[in-house]
């Protein structure tokens, strides 16, 4: 599935009907799913066209959690006009200052910027969880790791038994699903890439959310890895070290937390491995192998972390260094 960016034939229409009749549309990105999105001009004004095409997608739950998000005092995406039959959605736009890039330009902001990411989770967790949100609990991380056995072992010749590997993550996944922190709304997607700086805001506002439509009620830790464990950018351990230590002492979480932590980036890490070979695989996404090896990277670091020794263990017994970054790096 590799992405156009032709505006879908029904654009024009769609966007006379909500007042920007001849508006100016340009390419503004794809991302891992069926969604694209546009930048549209009109007389002095612009904003963002998402197409969320049904049945692949379905703009609903996006438009549920920004509303939700900005109700609790967080940036997203306003709702300016949508289409749910033809899943278009006209969405304010949060301009073009991301935080990957203002990370690779200016070094410099990078404990700033982190730490406002981690407070804007702080922010976010002392809230109960967006209602009707489906659960990401032990269930769901069992089911997510699969996507290992499913799709990267056999891109890497590895033939695993799926019921040993499934028991060994049950070991480590269970006290965290039994640990008593949260649910929480997860955004599931936060990293660098899906956070903007908005200049006409203060504080945690001034971070932009993207993304995040696939939102879960789920495990404070989960997306403080997702941030700090960016599959697509280097963040320093010194810098993940201060920020976890932040989290902690911002929510008064502790050990428990940062057990949970570990486990979830390991859990994440690891299903990440087997979406990118998907993607690579099944949607014709090629460029996805080049983020392997920082994904091996980060899941030895996480698995050499207390509390993981069983797994570990088992990645040791069962996937050679050969199937691991090793196996990537002609694309690296």
């Amino acid at each position: 599935m590799a992405t156009t960016m032709i505006p879908p034939e029904n654009a024009d229409q769609f966007l006379s009907q909500c007042g920007w009749a001849g508006a100016r549309i340009e390419p503004l990105a794809g991302d891992a799913s069926f969604r694209r999105y546009f930048r549209v001009f009109s007389e002095g004004r612009q904003a963002v066209l998402m197409d969320a095409p049904p049945p692949h997608e379905d703009p609903r739950p996006f438009i549920a959690v920004a509303e939700w998000l900005g109700s609790v005092g967080l940036t997203a995406p306003e709702i300016i006009a949508r289409d749910l039959e033809r899943g278009l959605l006209l969405i304010a736009d949060l301009g073009d200052d991301r935080f990957k890039e203002r990370l690779d330009s200016e070094p410099h902001t990078e404990r700033e910027l982190y730490e406002a990411a981690t407070d804007l989770l702080v922010h976010l967790h002392r809230h109960p969880p967006m209602d009707g949100l489906p659960p990401h609990g032990l269930d769901q991380w069992l089911d997510e790791i699969m996507l290992f056995t499913d799709w990267y072992a056999p891109a890497v010749g590895l033939e695993l038994d799926a019921e040993e590997w499934r028991a060994a993550w049950r070991e480590v996944l269970e006290p965290v699903a039994n640990d008593g922190l949260g649910p929480v709304t997860v955004l599931r997607d936060f990293h660098a890439e899906n956070v903007m700086l908005v200049h006409d805001r203060e504080g945690i506002a001034k971070l932009g959310l993207l993304d995040f439509q696939d939102a879960l009620a789920g495990h404070p830790a989960y997306d403080l890895a997702s941030v700090l464990e960016d599959a697509r950018r280097d963040v320093p351990p010194a810098i993940e070290r201060a920020m976890l230590d932040r989290y902690n002492r911002s929510a008064g979480q502790g050990e428990a937390f940062e057990r949970a932590y570990w486990a979830l980036a390991a859990q994440r890490n690891t299903r990440i491995l087997g979406v990118f070979v998907r993607l690579w695989k099944r949607d014709g996404k090629p460029h996805y192998r080049t983020f392997q090896p920082r994904m091996w990277g980060l899941l030895e670091r996480d698995l050499a972390q207390p509390g993981l020794e069983s797994l570990k263990a088992w990645f040791d017994r069962n996937v050679p260094a050969s199937a691991r970054a090793e196996a990537w790096s002609e694309w690296a």
